[in-house]
């Protein structure tokens, strides 16, 4: 038996790699911008599996993907202007949404790999804003669920396709 060919993908990503925009247009023509201060960041994306068992599986369990629920967790520093104190107007935009109702409720969103490598989304989404709250000595947190209303859509990156530099700083 042959010794397989080691891969030639050494290099790890990083989380940080991703990119969230929110489109804060109310004109119809897209204005993404970008939501700042992301600490982390987790897209999901979870299928709703039915047993299709029949008798010719001769007793072996059978499944089928019937629906997928998408979602992006992500937690971010809630960022202020340094000298008005005025809260970010992206991240405002998207605190709004969260006390709204009707169409108001929702945020359209992408998210993509901004090293440009192939992988880019855009939904719509509702919001929650739950603020982590914390001691005096702590930063002002704020945890930011979007669940997806309607599909997950893959695009076409945004990003300039930049390979990722080795580790360490080598060259």
């Amino acid at each position: 038996m042959a010794t397989p060919t080691p891969p030639a993908e050494t290099v790890t990503a990083l989380a940080r790699r991703y990119r969230l925009e929110i489109n804060t247009s109310n004109t119809g023509t897209p204005a993404w911008s970008l939501l700042p201060g992301i600490t982390e960041f987790a897209p999901k994306i979870e299928p709703t599996q039915q047993d299709v068992t029949t008798y010719d599986a001769e007793g072996w369990s059978e499944q089928a993907v019937t629906m997928l629920a998408w979602s992006i967790e992500t937690t971010i520093a809630h960022r202020a202007h340094p000298v008005t104190g005025a809260f970010n107007p992206t991240q405002e935009f998207v605190r709004k949404a969260s006390l709204s109702f009707g169409a108001a409720s929702y945020v359209n969103v992408r998210y993509y790999d901004r090293t440009g490598a192939d992988e880019a989304y855009e939904g719509v989404a509702l919001v929650t804003w739950e603020p982590d709250g914390g001691g005096p000595d702590e930063v002002d947190t704020i945890k930011i669920t979007l669940t997806g209303s309607g599909p997950l859509k893959p695009i076409a990156n945004p990003a300039p396709a930049t390979p990722p530099k080795p580790a360490g700083g080598g060259s």
